[in-house]
């Protein structure tokens, strides 16, 4: 059976909702929903590191694949949220190939990357699962950057040629609004900046993510 980052890689149409209240209910009730993701906002979003736990167990009594986006694109934030058992992570405001590499690193643990090594937490069942799990995280977790500036829209090529950057997927709001065009969806600056993004991804063999409801 082919892992979640399989299925991006082939660029599946893959379903999923933005969690930002901070409520394990809510999100249980959107796995439940049926999406195939579910992304946890600790950028935008109420809760904290403390409520972020109880939102992820709460998908576990679902089948939709748990992400989160984390405040920053800080290596620290990465440990945190993945040893306590995100499937991916989704970086804010990725605008270069500097930045982009390094969310490929905060990742990955050594030698590939930079990401620090522990065996007791809930990601890894508590240490029952550490050895599967350490064999397994640089394979299967899924890296999501966010194209949310001119200068991310002029360097997507790039970036989505990067191993271990999976989706590149366009914040509407933002990236609007450093065009000059805020939440101007259907101009045509922001249509042509999504297209380059598509293309970019396609010839890259990655997947390309936006939100319909803006668009």
């Amino acid at each position: 059976m082919a892992t979640f980052r399989q299925r991006v890689l082939k660029r599946e149409i893959l379903k999923g909702t933005f969690l930002n209240l901070g409520s394990p209910i809510t999100v249980e009730i959107a796995g439940k929903a049926g999406f195939d993701w579910l992304l946890i906002d600790t950028e935008h979003g109420v809760g904290d590191h403390e409520t972020l736990v109880h939102q992820l167990q709460a998908t576990g009594n679902t089948q939709a694949e748990p992400f989160v986006r984390i405040a920053a694109n800080e290596t620290p934030r990465y440990k945190r949220v993945l040893d306590l058992g995100a499937r991916g992570v989704m970086v804010p405001w990725v605008s270069n190939v500097k930045e982009a590499k390094l969310a490929v690193k905060s990742m990955r643990y050594p030698p590939q990357g930079i990401r620090g090594v522990a065996s007791l937490n809930r990601a890894c069942q508590f240490g029952q699962d550490f050895e599967n799990y350490y064999a397994s995280a640089n394979k299967e977790l899924v890296t999501v950057v966010q194209i949310e500036t001119v200068e991310a829209v002029e360097n997507a090529e790039e970036m989505a040629s990067i191993d271990g950057i999976d989706v590149l997927f366009v914040g509407p709001t933002d990236l609007t609004t450093n065009y000059g065009i805020s939440r101007q969806f259907d101009h045509p600056s922001y249509r042509e900046a999504i297209a380059r993004v598509i293309v970019a991804c396609t010839s890259a063999g990655k997947a390309a993510g936006r939100i319909l409801s803006n668009n």
